[in-house]
């Protein structure tokens, strides 16, 4: 089943237990996936797109949460 719900910034941000400035900042420096929807020139990600990301950062791998 897939999550098809959007999230913003801060909705990474408190998934992965940081500040959106740092969520923003890895948009800006390539490390977050290219968002899958932009709405008035915000974007945003799907819940699953954002999982699977975090799944694969390096801090994370093999990480049981």
């Amino acid at each position: 089943m897939t999550d098809r719900r959007l999230w913003s910034y801060k909705d990474i941000a408190a998934h992965i237990r940081v500040q959106p400035e740092t969520v923003r900042s890895y948009r800006k420096h390539g490390l977050l996936p290219a968002p899958d929807h932009v709405e008035s020139g915000k974007p945003y990600w799907y819940a699953d797109t954002v999982r699977a990301w975090v799944a694969a950062r390096p801090s994370n791998r093999g990480r049981k949460d």
